[in-house]
């Protein structure tokens, strides 16, 4: 396969059905976006922690599903037309998939004491990219809101960036308590 074809010199690029769109446009802007958190998430491991690092790379997996969800137009059941994933397709995130995410923040959550007031992000290397990683989330889920405003896209991709930025918050508390870095609160 040739890296290279020139397709997107002229500002436009291909979709998942073979649409050709502006690489400014919502949807590009969207899974672009997911590209981007999956390539920060990608700079976190290792983080010297197995089960944190097993984590990371599974939703790794799942942010690479919403990019190949958002590449793909009319997959999104709405309209049942051809190129229609089947209920269940790998190339969709799915409710088990938030589902998993609310586990790791359960159980991580576990380790650490009780959140009172807002936290700045910081701490260790992983801790800091970890916070990173969750704001670049948030951006996504914009992303993928504007996106759904205009356009029908799999809802649960947008459930899942919810509660991504959640989890990634809970780990880099985690990974900042092992490390034996201090949380510190923001003062007014």
């Amino acid at each position: 396969m040739k890296i290279y074809t020139g397709r997107g010199d002229d500002g436009m690029t291909d979709l998942g059905n073979a649409t050709r769109v502006s690489k400014t446009s919502d949807r590009i802007e969207a899974y672009g976006t997911v590209d981007e958190a999956n390539a920060l998430v990608g700079t976190i491991r290792p983080t010297g922690y197995d089960d944190v690092d097993e984590t990371l790379s599974a939703i790794q997996n799942h942010l690479h599903i919403i990019q190949a969800d958002f590449a793909s137009p009319g997959t999104d059941g709405t309209d049942g037309g051809e190129g229609s994933h089947a209920e269940g397709s790998a190339t969709r995130i799915r409710e088990d998939h938030v589902d998993q995410l609310e586990e790791w923040i359960d159980a991580f959550d576990e380790e650490l004491d009780p959140l009172e007031s807002f936290v700045l992000p910081g701490g260790s290397e992983s801790g800091a990219r970890l916070h990173h990683a969750r704001t670049v989330v948030r951006r996504a889920e914009r992303r993928a809101v504007a996106l759904a405003a205009d356009d029908p896209i799999n809802e649960e991709a947008i459930v899942y960036l919810n509660r991504l930025s959640d989890a990634l918050f809970v780990f880099a508390r985690l990974v900042n308590r092992r490390d034996g870095e201090r949380e510190e609160s923001p003062t007014y």
